[in-house]
């Protein structure tokens, strides 16, 4: 199915319904040991299936599925979108190694690299991501780490002269995707060798289930595929059938959080209350220009700058909002608003005001729109 859309392969690969009496969904496996069926098929060592955590049915379609999306040569689960940072970065890097680590990256990456993987003896330095990356690389770079746009500030990254830069450098490229996915933009495709999804939000969609991936172009596939075995990690039978579930219906859900995400967006930049506004696919972004030439779509996810306002009434403002729930992650059928903390350790990120991080739901965008009205006037009074 390699000529088929994207919209069609999230449908149809991985699917084993020939192996499972025509299901159209491969039944969940919760197992551990798996049976030989003699001695000589555990010399010969060519059963598919020889433990639970080497990977079941259930993984199996999740990860061939997910693998087709990508245009991966191998893909591995896990259980969350940080254990797939972590397990990326470990693949390539080694004590000793120098990892260049993006500005406006997702907070737990920033917590690994500045506390466990600096334990460990892993060099962690940041670039601001518009900056050209060849003057901060160093003789022992192992790997660039990329997250466009940044979950929390939206900066725009130019993907493919960093891969370029990188790897004439005899570095790996990784890339954290979560926010386009590989329906709006597929990472291996633009020079990236190891492509990250926090799964747990929009391939699985529904708030219910902690997932993640590592997806691997050829040359990173058996590295990632061992580390990920040496370090016992694995994704259960029912994370991987959640996580398929939801990569079904991946296409429809994430145009309607494009749609509502920019319609929320384009409605916020008009009020006075609002500084700016934070999300590439808006004309006049500073980052549009990189996310119209390389990406498809935009989700639902995007920053709101305020202009100065006291917290009492920032407080009003949010915690009377009733279509909107105070809470981390995204990617859930819930619209969502949270404060966003923003560390830099390259220049400051300026903002006039309070930051805000709005995801979109699938709620119906008049009733958002509404909510969000009563609340800007709850901060003014």
């Amino acid at each position: 199915m390699s000529g088929d859309k994207p919209e069609t392969k999230i449908v149809a690969d991985g699917r084993m319904s020939d192996s499972h009496f025509g299901a159209v969904n491969t039944p969940v496996y919760r197992a551990s040991t798996i049976l030989y069926p003699d001695l000589a098929a555990i010399k010969a060592n060519t059963q598919p299936y020889t433990y639970g955590r080497r990977g079941t049915p259930s993984t199996q379609s999740f990860e061939d599925a997910i693998s087709s999306l990508e245009g991966a040569a191998r893909t591995v689960s896990v259980t969350s979108g940080i254990q797939a940072i972590g397990l990326a970065i470990l693949s390539v890097c080694s004590a000793g190694d120098h990892l260049l680590m993006v500005d406006s990256c997702y907070e737990p990456t920033r917590t690994l690299c500045d506390r466990t993987l600096k334990r460990f003896g892993v060099q962690t330095t940041y670039y601001a991501p518009d900056d050209d990356i060849t003057a901060h690389l160093k003789p022992n770079t192992k790997a660039v780490f990329c997250e466009s746009p940044g979950s929390l500030t939206f900066e725009m990254q130019d993907i493919a002269a960093i891969a370029k830069a990188t790897h004439a450098h005899g570095a790996s490229v990784l890339m954290d995707n979560t926010w386009a996915t590989p329906l709006f933009f597929r990472p291996l495709e633009h020079g990236v060798d190891l492509s990250i999804q926090a799964a747990t939000k929009y391939i699985g969609g529904h708030a219910d289930v902690m997932l993640g991936y590592v997806a691997a172009n050829e040359k990173h596939a058996g590295r990632l595929h061992q580390t990920h075995g040496d370090l016992g990690l694995y994704a259960s039978g029912d994370d991987c059938f959640l996580g398929l579930r939801g990569l079904r219906t991946l296409a429809v859900r994430l145009a309607r959080h494009q749609e509502t995400g920019l319609a929320l967006a384009r409605w916020l930049q008009g009020r006075p209350e609002v500084a700016r506004i934070l999300h590439p696919g808006l004309p006049g972004d500073p980052g549009y220009g990189l996310w119209k030439r390389d990406f498809s779509g935009s989700c639902g996810l995007f920053g709101v700058v305020l202009k100065p306002v006291s917290e009492a009434r920032l407080a009003a403002f949010v915690d009377g909002l009733q279509h909107f729930g105070i809470g981390y992650s995204w990617g859930g059928f819930e619209s969502l608003i949270v404060p966003a903390h923003i560390r830099r350790a390259v220049r400051p990120f300026q903002a006039e005001g309070p930051v805000l991080r709005i995801h979109a739901g699938l709620e119906d965008v008049g009733d958002l729109i509404a909510d969000l009205e009563k609340g800007l006037e709850r901060l003014r009074t």
